[in-house]
């Protein structure tokens, strides 16, 4: 009954103008496309309208504000993480969300930030899975990281695979042997922004346990962006 409401406010929302929504709303028309003014997704349990603030004089919030942040860590990332990652904008994540929003539980949108950043807001229907999870540098474990795309990612593992044989597998250069990826979901994973290296780091350890580069979406801008077009946020 929840997806059967959620179509219909989709389908309403897509088919309702601008202005004609501005109007409904008390505010001044701002879409997220001139055709598309709101995306409704499933965040823990409540339904939550993805839009963009209607204020047209609304400005940054000051966690977003700062331009120079030191680096390191805060170093610029490229525009390209690793060969064979597609590096996406706000309208394609969007898309994905719309696509999570109609049943489609083959994508997974990843806040790869740490808990006390998350709690500041993150993208509706995101789930945290810290890089601090998934990269051995930041104390992750090869257990925890199994563990991890195992519950979050729709990976297997091959046999009686454990962790010593991922281990030799990585070693190898060969983690076919170790890890079904036919089932695997396409990874929308995000951080702070174009200055922050939190999911990027997270994106070059699942290439390493072998996840298909073709099923990892790398939002560069992130929170940073997503912020300054005045785009929902929704907290724990």
């Amino acid at each position: 009954m929840r997806l059967i409401k959620s179509l219909i406010a989709l389908t309403l929302t897509l088919g309702l103008g601008t202005a004609a929504y501005a109007d409904s709303h008390g505010g001044k028309p701002v879409g997220i496309t001139p055709d598309l003014m709101s995306v409704t997704v499933n965040h823990n349990g409540k339904e939550v309208e993805i839009k963009r603030n209607q204020d047209n004089d609304a400005v940054v919030i000051p966690a977003f504000a700062k331009t120079s942040r030191p680096c390191p860590p805060f170093c610029i990332q490229p525009m390209v993480v690793a060969p064979g990652v597609e590096t996406i904008g706000e309208a394609e994540v969007i898309d994905y969300i719309a696509k999570m929003s109609a049943g489609d539980s083959s994508i997974f949108l990843g806040d790869s930030r740490t808990p006390d950043w998350v709690a500041k807001g993150t993208i509706p229907g995101a789930v945290n899975v810290s890089w601090t999870s998934l990269v051995p540098a930041k104390g992750a474990t090869t257990e925890g990281i199994i563990d991890v795309m195992a519950k979050n990612f729709g990976v297997k593992l091959m046999g009686e695979t454990d962790a010593m044989d991922v281990d030799e597998a990585i070693t190898d250069g060969d983690t076919s042997k170790v890890f079904d990826y036919s089932g695997a979901k396409t990874l929308v994973l995000f951080c702070n922004g174009m200055w922050c290296g939190q999911s990027p780091a997270s994106i070059k350890t699942l290439l390493k346990y072998g996840y298909p580069a073709e099923k990892i979406k790398y939002f560069r801008g992130g929170m940073q962006t997503w912020e300054i077009l005045g785009l929902s946020t929704a907290k724990p």
